[in-house]
């Protein structure tokens, strides 16, 4: 297991297989998710194809957060979901 893997691993909501999915968009550390935004790195999984539900953004954003995702707003999780879905320019 990398340095990175470890590091990704030790978020909130993140398992094995979130951080190999984030590997695959070339998100190798804590800092490189942070400054790509949960949005834009879920928006980037769903452009590569990778089949995964609402619940990985709400991870995303939780693991930015310090957050379990089961513990973020509805209001938080509709606007999470509207900005994924605007298409970037």
């Amino acid at each position: 297991m990398s340095a990175s893997q470890c590091e990704l691993l030790k978020l909130k909501n993140l398992g094995l297989a979130s951080v190999n999915i984030l590997h695959a968009i070339g998100v190798n550390s804590q800092h490189e998710l942070k400054e790509m935004g949960a949005v834009e790195a879920y928006k980037r999984i769903r452009l590569r194809d990778i089949h995964v539900s609402k619940v990985m953004l709400y991870a995303l954003h939780g693991a930015l957060m310090d957050t379990h995702w089961k513990e973020l707003g509805p209001d938080l999780k509709e606007r999470l979901v509207a900005d994924s879905e605007v298409k970037s320019a």
